[in-house]
């Protein structure tokens, strides 16, 4: 129990961890919805952007991707922040970081602006993304941390249906279809997103969040690091967080445009490509509760077959066909991120003490996927002029993952 909590004379020290710690997930959620936002701002109006600032889809591609390639490089170097700061204050930096990214997109003249703005993003995305698992288990433990971490991912799922299903139905028309007004609307609301989870982290039961998980001398980053990768079943999930990313990164970004390619209006294809992100907020709070050692691998399997079959739905279905396809977009994304870091906490070797190193790695290595996923389909779209191949892809990397995840059995057995 940290020093700064309440004496037990004022309230007993069990009670006090019991309430306030699903009131700081709440503000770990907050700042995840934002950073969901942000992160698909640009997804629903790609068509008027790509015409104002001439852009190429190769070009809109690169831009929807720069901010995966900047987190790369920011992964490790915000880990380490992170760990020096605590959860609670780099949080706040980090929300902070993402909202700007937002304004400035508003502000984009051109490619290049445009490409610096949303890079932005990828400075920011690696505190909030680290820092919140890294919060949830120093809050929560046993059964518990899977529903924790079920709930607090459910929070860019919601920030996704928020952007897609209002940016062409009601942003836009209201804003008088000027989509930079519209990026400075979202932009808003994650500022004052950042602005809440500092009030609540004020709250004295956030300050465990800035306690080290273990005292004494810390050994060098480049120490642990090497430890980590040294374990097989670390590289092998390494390996599959880039396949996961690449799927949920491309579809994420590029969704809206392929129903509207596939002759939805724009405003139907927001409405549709917010069906994957509600079956993944049910999805986040119901799968990552049944990912329990035994069952995990498999379930690891069974999320990416789901990945291979939606991918070939969206590519051939209409109608049921291409609803099914979504359902199962939605079921692969909402927890094969979950589930795959939850794997990487409890793996041995990792633990606790390693927990943020572990996540910085995981999210550094996921976002190459993050970024090839949607600079791939952009790049397909314009060879082939559709996303048929694209498409194919993403089916063959959730073929992939499936054959990883039986394989990651093996080494942990």
């Amino acid at each position: 129990m940290s020093d700064s909590l309440p004496p037990p004379a004022a309230m007993p020290p069990a009670q006090t961890a019991g309430a306030s710690r699903w009131l700081i997930l709440f503000g770990i959620w907050l700042v995840y919805l934002c950073f969901g936002m942000i992160s698909v701002a640009l997804a629903p109006i790609v068509a008027p952007i790509t015409r104002d600032l001439g852009l190429s889809h190769g070009a809109m591609g690169s831009v929807l991707g720069v901010w995966q390639l900047v987190y790369i490089a920011a992964a490790i170097p915000c880990g380490t922040l992170l760990d020096r700061l605590g959860a609670r204050r780099a949080l706040f930096i980090g929300a902070i970081i993402i909202a700007a990214s937002g304004l400035a997109r508003s502000f984009a003249t051109d490619y290049a602006t445009l490409l610096l703005a949303v890079g932005l993003f990828g400075i920011g995305g690696p505190i909030v993304s680290s820092g919140a698992p890294k919060a949830v288990s120093q809050l929560f433990t046993g059964s518990q941390r899977g529903l924790a971490m079920g709930i607090y991912i459910t929070g860019p799922a919601i920030g996704s249906v928020i952007v897609l299903s209002l940016t062409n139905a009601v942003a836009m028309p209201w804003l008088d279809h000027d989509w930079h007004r519209v990026l400075q609307l979202w932009s808003a609301v994650a500022f004052a997103g950042a602005i809440l989870w500092l009030l609540l982290s004020r709250h004295p039961a956030a300050r465990r969040l800035d306690t080290p998980a273990e005292a004494g001398p810390r050994p060098k980053q480049t120490q642990v690091v090497g430890g980590l990768l040294k374990l097989p079943a670390v590289r092998l999930l390494l390996l599959m967080a880039v396949g996961i990313f690449s799927f949920n990164h491309g579809l994420n970004n590029w969704l809206p445009e392929l129903l509207r390619h596939g002759g939805m209006t724009a405003t139907m294809a927001g409405y549709w490509a917010t069906v994957p992100t509600a079956v993944g907020i049910l999805g986040s709070l119901l799968i990552p509760r049944l990912a329990t050692p035994e069952r995990r691998f498999l379930l690891l399997a069974g999320l990416g077959l789901s990945a291979m079959l939606a991918s070939l739905l969206l590519d051939t279905g209409e109608g049921p066909v291409l609803l099914g396809g979504l359902v199962l977009q939605g079921i692969a994304r909402s927890s094969l991120m979950t589930v795959a870091i939850l794997t990487l906490v409890e793996t041995r070797g990792v633990g606790e003490k390693h927990a943020g190193t572990a996540s910085g790695l995981f999210f550094s290595a996921a976002e190459i996927g993050g970024a090839g996923g949607p600079i791939l389909l952009g790049v397909l779209y314009d060879a082939t002029g559709g996303f048929d191949a694209g498409l194919f892809l993403l089916a063959g990397i959730g073929a992939l993952l499936v054959i990883a995840a039986l394989r990651l059995r093996r080494l942990s057995s």
